[in-house]
């Protein structure tokens, strides 16, 4: 099923209907010229047609690159001419809080420099239909016109390449994460079916563009896999009122809601009016995904939107994972602030640097010891750089992230290394101080850096945004630090808070704290082709 913005639009697609769809445009890409292994980029808005492009690559052994349709000419190009894509798969506009947003001007000067690009296919979606140039240019549905709904399946080894997939940069330049068809579905498969428990009458929404790992996995693969009922849809979470996705929930009988700690902290920031206002009673597993549910967000996630019944399945898990690998399946105690234990037949511990297991209560580096079914199998184009995961702690899969082990086994994930601030020679990372921030009653969000200094090595500086309805003051400030120091302790107290509009963030909602230090420093703040402003 998919939501337009608009009320009216609506469309849906039984498996029939969908398996129909796909082979005709599989049979399209066929005309084109693109078989087994070709590079195929789709740029395009959350649209049934997206869907089906990709699947119809997988269905000819294609090789698909989606695009977050909110990315601009350079990250796009740089994509494009990374993989060396031969079809551009793309839309005339993409729709976003009631405004068009031209998406095919875009392309028009991302695939100048891109020689492997062959043909550019264009959903036109506005009306009147705007012009095609007919050397490059062809219309999706002239495209499809008079294929057959037949396409034989592509022969397919487990290990032939299914989708290349660029993480979001919050590390630095974005990565190619290759997966592969066998591996990949069996991960998708797996945790959809068994972490979620979707059955036959469940009606699932993955909140997650396809542009996104989570989008490919538990957007698209998993819950077809699994055959769900599932929605997509167009809409943001506040556009045209911050009640739009409770209201879809009501209407369309939601049983499954995945989304990101982001949006749970965005609604927490407009109030429990809206979610109050519609009938939320259909839902029965509540997910989140992309960074750690800070507790206070649990606990709202968990009150206000599950009604103190439902199950909250906090994931972690990567674009190099492919899977979720840490949560708490349902029926498992929940602990708030914890994603929970590995699942069956992942291998995860907390270690120090020389792969060591470090004792309950004991921060250190999160690593899988073992292989998994859905592990990305290199960096596209960068084997240098895929070796690094494997190299940095021996024998390890190292994730980049910091985390703790409870006694339980529980494991709470609380930062990237990468955002590891040591001050004094204590190790902080920056989720612990941003979640006590958070739960202080007038903030609504907040970001943590360090910022060097002579005597500590670092201090900590806090960006914050307050709830609506407050106002910044000094008083404010000396609240939110004594609040810090009683919630963590004096070593953990920022140094400086500077009150906020917004953050940096990636466009899946991921907060960019390097770019807030370079910016704080005067430095580079390389690459940010996946900043949302």
């Amino acid at each position: 099923m998919w939501r337009g913005e608009d009320e009216g639009e609506e469309r849906v697609f039984t498996y029939k209907q969908l398996y129909q769809a796909v082979n005709r445009f599989a049979n399209g890409l066929k005309k084109l010229g693109v078989g087994k292994g070709d590079r195929v980029c789709i740029y395009m808005p959350v649209v049934p047609e997206q869907i089906i492009a990709m699947l119809a690559c997988a269905r000819i052994g294609a090789v698909h690159t989606v695009v977050f349709g909110g990315f601009g000419v350079n990250a796009l190009h740089q994509r494009i001419t990374g993989v060396g894509a031969k079809v551009v798969i793309t839309a005339d506009i993409g729709v976003r809080r009631g405004k068009a947003i031209t998406l095919k001007n875009i392309v028009e000067e991302a695939v100048v420099n891109a020689p492997s690009v062959e043909r550019i296919v264009i959903l036109r979606r506005d009306d009147p239909k705007i012009e095609l140039h007919s050397e490059m240019e062809i219309d999706y549905h002239d495209l499809i016109k008079g294929a057959s709904s037949e396409c034989e399946p592509e022969a397919m080894d487990a290990e032939d390449i299914l989708f290349i997939l660029y993480t979001s940069g919050t590390t630095g330049s974005p990565k190619g994460i290759v997966h592969t068809c066998g591996g990949y579905m069996v991960g998708a498969y797996y945790t959809a079916k068994y972490i979620f428990d979707i059955k036959d009458n469940d009606v699932y929404w993955c909140t997650a563009d396809p542009g996104w790992i989570t989008g490919h996995t538990y957007g698209v693969y998993g819950p077809l896999l699994t055959g769900a009922t599932s929605l997509i849809t167009e809409t943001t979470p506040d556009y045209p009122h911050p009640g739009i996705w409770w209201s879809l929930i009501e209407e369309y009988g939601i049983t499954v809601f995945y989304t990101a700690p982001t949006a749970i902290r965005m609604f927490m920031r407009t109030g429990e009016e809206w979610p109050n206002r519609y009938d939320l009673s259909s839902l029965r597993v509540l997910g989140s995904v992309g960074e750690p549910l800070n507790p206070e967000a649990f606990e709202w996630y968990y009150r206000v939107i599950g009604k103190e019944r439902c199950p909250i399945v906090d994931t972690w898990w990567q674009t190099e994972t492919g899977m979720h690998m840490i949560t708490t399946p349902i029926g498992e105690p929940m602990r708030p602030g914890f994603a929970g234990r590995p699942i069956p037949g992942v291998i995860a511990d907390v270690v120090d640097q020389g792969g060591n297991s470090v004792p309950p209560g004991q921060g250190g580096l999160l690593v899988i010891r073992e292989p998994w079914p859905s592990m990305m199998r290199t960096v596209y184009g960068d084997e240098e750089r895929y070796a690094r995961y494997w190299n940095t702690i021996p024998g390890c899969y190292t994730t980049a992230d910091l985390a703790v082990k409870g006694d339980d086994g529980y494991i709470m994930v609380i930062g990237r290394t990468d955002d590891l601030i040591i001050v004094a020679g204590h190790n902080i990372g920056t989720a612990e101080v941003e979640s006590a921030l958070v739960s202080h009653a007038s903030v609504a969000e907040a970001a943590v850096i360090g910022i060097p200094d002579p005597l500590k090595g670092n201090l900590i500086k806090a960006f914050v945004i307050l709830i609506d309805g407050k106002e910044p003051s000094e008083k404010l400030k000396n609240e939110l630090v004594y609040h810090v120091r009683m919630t963590l302790g004096p070593i953990a107290i920022p140094s400086s808070i500077e009150f906020v509009d917004s953050l940096p963030k990636t466009r899946s909602g991921k907060i960019m704290r390097r770019v807030l230090k370079a910016i704080e420093l005067g430095m580079d703040p390389g690459d940010i082709s996946t900043l949302e402003d």
